[in-house]
């Protein structure tokens, strides 16, 4: 057994690769008040706010990251969908993203809801709506990962669904609340060292 340092500043996680092989049995979506849009161009503001909003508690940067250019290269490609999950009042309190990178198979990029959501059956509602359009003809594998960061449920959520875990990998970066993408105040369950 060993133990590997972290440098100061840094994080780390263990990021587990899932994946789905064959297109899951078709089922009853699951009742919920919210509604999927799909975002066609987001521009790239009001995708980096819902992003934040969703994922700033399991320290989501990746898209925070990068600039304009870079971020539109990634969300406006044609395999690429991006949706965002609207309540009631029409508010943005969900984010799904997909990228079919050839014919035969799909990745979740990113996939989730604000945390006063959570356990409340709306991931399942949002899992079948993706499934339906990840699974398009002639897709034989969708793949997500998930990591120790995101929320402590995710694994055994994917996992739920059908996925499978494949691999695991160890990610190391920047500590986002320190360089400034988000608030310091950020996943107070991850100390700030």
């Amino acid at each position: 057994m060993a133990l590997h340092a972290v440098a100061r500043g840094e994080l780390a996680t263990i990021v587990t690769t899932l994946e789905m092989r064959a297109r899951p049995p078709a089922r009853p979506l699951p009742d919920s008040p919210l509604r999927l849009v799909r975002w066609v161009r987001p521009e790239p503001a009001k995708y980096r706010a819902l992003f934040a909003r969703v994922g700033a508690p399991w320290l989501w940067y990746s898209r925070l990251a990068i600039d304009d250019a870079a971020l539109a290269a990634l969300i406006d490609r044609p395999e690429t969908q991006v949706h965002a999950v609207i309540d009631r009042a029409g508010i943005e309190v969900g984010l799904l993203e997909f990228t079919h990178p050839a014919p035969d198979w799909c990745s979740l990029d990113y996939f989730g809801l604000v945390p006063d959501l959570a356990g409340k059956g709306h991931g399942r509602w949002l899992m079948s709506l993706a499934l339906a359009m990840m699974w398009r003809p002639g897709v034989a594998l969708v793949r997500v990962n998930t990591c120790t960061l995101d929320h402590p449920s995710a694994l055994n959520f994917y996992r739920a669904q059908g996925f499978e875990a494949v691999k695991r990998t160890i990610e190391t970066f920047p500590d986002p609340r320190l360089t400034g993408l988000l608030p310091r105040d950020a996943a107070p369950q991850m100390p700030l060292l």
